[in-house]
């Protein structure tokens, strides 16, 4: 193959109580991207369609997670990447990480898979570093990996891998205002109570034992935070109204989608997830606020190829 043509997913990461290490993947929002091999040698952005997004390379997320990767390359030919963007900026479901995922996924086929998902995930935290200013790979892991991912280490990098329910959807409401990483992170406290610590990583140890054992309502018990969200909560119009509808329309758990303004809610099936949908679009209809909505089955596959 000399082209290929991949769907790069959105992500949700954090998970309530799993801050900068939980994270899972979304089926019906995501780009998608075309990686070619060309004569060329280098990484080059040749077409950026969907939002203000940079055409350089050293600019653009996904130049630069490619760029790492071609580094490490001892090849006579180059790449050209075009991408297909839908999800927006600073949304909080991952934009960046598709962004940078989808290079280095997109190459690693045209090449014969010389590099494991993890050496994969390395790469494109270049990328992702160049968006947030940090390394982190809570949205990286499962658009990689796909389904539910724990990132147990950044340094060496560790990923888990968490099985996913048969019968759990998201729900996720994207209000249309802009909350920038770095203020939401700018807002979180540098100590938290050690109560609150032994609470938010009693949830963690069960939520992941409850995605292991299909436990609904384990799920349900441990989708709660209660170190990140009282603050990021504060950004967020009408958070605690929509978390309350989601609830009351049968949600397992509602919260916060990366640093926001995304809101994310789970589901024991599909039905369940469409009158979520109802009853977030109720909260936000009524405000002056445009809103998108979304439900989707958690994409065990990640990001795939399309042709």
């Amino acid at each position: 193959m000399n082209e290929i043509r991949i769907f790069s997913p959105a992500t949700v990461a954090n998970v309530a109580c799993g801050f900068d290490v939980l994270g899972f993947c979304l089926d019906s929002i995501g780009d998608e991207m075309v990686i070619r091999k060309t004569d060329k040698k280098g990484i080059h952005m040749v077409h950026v369609e969907g939002f203000d997004l940079p055409n350089e390379t050293e600019l653009n997320v996904a130049g630069v997670s490619a760029l790492a990767m071609y580094e490490v390359l001892n090849v006579d030919f180059g790449f050209e990447i075009e991408i297909y963007k839908n999800i927006k900026p600073g949304s909080g479901i991952g934009s960046s990480a598709a962004s940078a995922v989808g290079s280095v996924f997109g190459m690693n086929e045209l090449l014969g898979r010389p590099f494991n998902k993890t050496q994969l995930t390395e790469f494109a935290i270049k990328g992702e570093a160049l968006a947030s200013k940090c390394e982190h790979a809570d949205n990286l892991a499962p658009a990689l990996f796909g389904g539910f991912t724990l990132v147990k280490s950044v340094s060496p990098l560790q990923i888990l891998e968490i099985p996913t329910p048969a019968d759990l959807y998201a729900t996720i409401i994207h209000p249309q205002i802009e909350i920038k990483t770095s203020e939401s992170r700018a807002i979180l406290p540098k100590e938290v109570a050690l109560s609150d610590a032994i609470t938010q990583w009693a949830n963690v140890g069960s939520l992941v034992h409850a995605l292991h054992t299909c436990n609904y309502d384990l799920i349900k018990n441990a989708l709660h935070d209660v170190i990140i969200e009282p603050h990021r909560s504060k950004l967020i119009p009408y958070f605690n109204s929509s978390k309350a509808a989601a609830l009351n329309a049968g949600a397992l758990g509602c919260g916060i989608s990366g640093s926001g303004p995304s809101i994310f809610s789970l589901c024991k099936g599909l039905e369940t997830a469409k009158r979520v949908k109802e009853a977030l679009s109720e909260v936000y209809s009524k405000t002056e606020i445009d809103f998108e909505i979304y439900v989707s089955k958690i994409n065990t596959e990640g990001v795939k190829i399309l042709n």
